[in-house]
């Protein structure tokens, strides 16, 4: 059988679930609220490096077929024409789409919008972990609140 809290960090790295499906997971568990969101930003934080390695070698491996290829050209040409744009708000703007807990605006879409911006991976890295640990403390505190709620 998995170790509960191996399973909370596996959980937290799956990209539907992500972190609040790790935070819940935790609170099943019945770990206390701050092992639950240090295991959840470890499985969700884990992801970000690996996904900007895979995405880069997806995108070389697709720019070998010509359709691809021409796909790719026509992107990063489309953001190289806003590159001043990008630059000044695209770091801010993945921190606050990976904040936002809902469905699809997590890690794995901010790592694969940063990629397609062309933002700086460590930039990126920074600032999609920094969303990370911001969506933790409102599903945490939402989940806290609820759990409230429930035993009243």
């Amino acid at each position: 059988m998995f170790n509960k809290e191996l399973l909370v960090i596996l959980v937290s790295a799956l990209p539907i679930s992500e972190l609040r499906g790790g935070i819940l997971l935790g609170f099943y568990y019945g770990f206390s609220p701050l092992k639950t969101f240090c295991l959840a930003i470890i499985g969700n934080g884990i992801i970000i490096l690996l996904l900007f390695f895979f995405l880069k070698l997806l995108t070389d491996f697709l720019r070998k077929f010509k359709i691809f290829s021409r796909f790719f050209d026509w992107l990063f040409k489309k953001t190289l024409a806003k590159r001043r744009l990008i630059d000044k708000y695209g770091p801010l703007g993945l921190m606050l789409f990976t904040a936002i807990p809902l469905p699809y605006t997590g890690a794995y879409s901010a790592c694969c919008l940063a990629y397609l911006l062309g933002i700086k991976i460590k930039k990126a890295a920074f600032f999609i972990f920094l969303g990370v640990l911001i969506a933790g403390i409102i599903v945490l505190l939402t989940s806290l609140g609820v759990l409230k709620i429930i035993s009243f």
